[in-house]
């Protein structure tokens, strides 16, 4: 991570190799993870303005303000973790938060209202009854589960983005009250400062968009000495004006981005690509079904852009853009994703605008743009019947083209709640009809099937953390979501010792959560497509 003065070094550097402010990235992954959870778009940028202006209200150091910034951003980037699950309790694994987030968790006659109103979501009343019972009788074991798992895949984010280790240790206290009721069980001071001027900031926020100036104000008051420090709670009432002088959500992205702490962060290099790997990752969280699909396309995409001679400034471009592809998947709901049945027409038209957030995602800011336009390319087709734009042939360029045929293979042969996966020799004859069809490009499909065809899957001959080649096996079952029990039917073991393998790859991962496992497994390069 460099800290200062990257331009001598990034005017003799292609594009695709200058150093990117972090806060652009981090940025672009806050407005994904805003759609995650219901948010507007300008919601954890703006939360990033409110907490470093209370910050330096409250006389934060400059590292505090630094740290304050990026757990702003980062709050809510495990957001993903839990989809599969809550999809399953609520109906739907977005629009829930949203109305979590207004409640006071401690407040049972609350707590009560939003599991009457969010669980089973579209279920018959017995299947929602039956539900809504098992919601209120596990409601504080499932909750802490929920927010420590959320906790540790922010965390892994963070050391994943090279973040610095005081930013990773706040984000330990994302669901923190000041009062000690929240999660972990800390209280008071300690409770990093950063965290603490983020709960303040993030309500604000929160309640500036669901309701208006008035109630934030009034949020901040009734919840003073209980989820605030009070003399925070103080300093934002009393300044409250202030605070909020000059936001403009037009104008969100800029604000948030001239609003960084000094000394500004970039990345560069190596850490440009970790960066993208761990939004390949956040995505592939989102649901089991899509845990290896990013890398997996990213593999086929890169090894077909090389066999068709493309300049190595593109091949990383290509690259780049097939790991952040899916990124818009997480603003649309699991209910659309993990549904066993056709889609309706409103769920079709959710689908088309996935490629839409991903662009978006990315097009303020001019060196991630075009990494995002890209991205945003993968389902267009040269005959137009493509989305989201439903561009033709002759404005699809070569890496489009080649992106769209690599995201068509994997898929093929990846398994969906409402098919089984196909064979090779199944997904080869159904890219190659695509291409006589006309709509994918012939060349590009070419490219990635030998790229396909060609691959050899080689484990690492040194496992990282001592990983045992069977703890590997078990942890790459376990990445697609699966039970202990399916593992065990799948790698014919045992339960039980499934259970000591998982136990071991916890150890040896230092995680404490399958979510965690996951991530760690994308960060150490062990997930592969098959």
């Amino acid at each position: 991570m460099a800290e200062d003065g990257p331009e001598a070094v990034a005017a003799v550097l292609p594009w695709t190799e200058q150093p990117i402010r972090a806060a652009e990235v981090v940025g672009a992954l806050s407005l994904a993870t805003d759609l995650g959870t219901g948010q507007p778009l300008e919601h954890a940028l703006r939360t990033a303005v409110l907490a470093v202006r209370l910050g330096e209200l409250a006389g934060a150091s400059a590292q505090e303000l630094v740290d304050t910034y990026y757990v702003a951003l980062l709050h809510a980037s495990g957001c993903t973790s839990n989809s599969h699950e809550a999809a399953k309790l609520y109906g739907d694994d977005i629009a829930y938060r949203a109305a979590f987030f207004l409640i006071d968790p401690t407040n049972p006659a609350e707590v009560l209202a939003f599991y009457r109103a969010n669980v089973g979501v579209g279920r018959t009343p017995e299947v929602r009854a039956a539900l809504l019972e098992d919601a209120i009788a596990n409601a504080g074991p499932r909750a802490r589960e929920a927010f420590a798992t959320m906790c540790e895949v922010a965390q892994r984010f963070a050391g994943w983005l090279d973040l610095g280790p005081s930013i990773q240790a706040a984000l330990e206290y994302v669901f923190a009250r000041w009062d000690g009721r929240g999660f972990p069980d800390a209280r008071g001071d300690a409770i990093p400062l950063p965290m603490r001027l983020l709960h303040v900031a993030r309500d604000i926020s929160l309640f500036l968009s669901a309701s208006g100036p008035e109630e934030a104000r009034d949020v901040v008051e009734r919840r003073a000495g209980t989820a605030y420090e009070p003399r925070l709670a103080e300093l934002a009432l009393r300044n409250f004006e202030e605070i909020l002088a000059d936001l403009d959500e037009t104008q969100m992205w800029e604000q948030a981005v001239e609003s960084e702490p000094f000394p500004k962060l970039w990345i560069a290099g190596g850490r440009v690509d970790a960066a993208f790997m761990a939004i390949a990752a956040l995505t592939g969280l989102k649901s089991p079904w899509l845990r290896e699909h990013s890398t997996g396309v990213a593999e086929l995409a890169e090894a077909a852009a090389w066999r068709m001679s493309l300049p190595a400034e593109s091949v990383t471009l290509v690259r780049r853009a097939a790991l952040a592809h899916d990124l818009g998947r997480v603003g649309v709901s699991n209910a659309v994703w993990e549904k066993p049945g056709p889609l309706g027409f409103g769920e079709w038209e959710r689908v088309r605008l996935h490629p839409h957030f991903t662009e978006r995602a990315f097009a303020q800011s001019q060196a991630l743009a075009p990494i995002g336009i890209l991205a945003g390319s993968h389902h267009e087709r040269l005959d137009g019947s493509g989305y989201h734009r439903g561009t033709r042939g002759p404005s699809l360029d070569l890496a489009s083209r080649i992106l769209a045929a690599a995201d068509c293979y994997a898929a093929m042969r990846e398994a969906r709640p409402y098919r089984s996966a196909l064979d090779a020799p199944a997904a080869e004859a159904g890219l190659l009809h695509e291409a006589e069809e006309g709509r994918l490009d012939a060349d590009a499909v070419n490219a990635v099937l030998s790229a396909a065809g060609h691959r050899v899957r080689q484990r690492p001959r040194e496992l990282p953390a001592g990983l045992t080649a069977r703890e590997l096996d078990v942890l790459l079952v376990l990445v697609r979501g699966e039970s202990n029990q399916a593992i065990a039917e799948d790698l014919g073991i045992s339960v039980k010792t499934v259970g000591h393998h998982v136990q071991h790859v916890y150890e040896k991962a230092g995680v404490r959560s399958r979510a965690a496992a996951t991530v760690w497994a994308f960060e150490h390069d062990l997930v592969r497509a098959g």
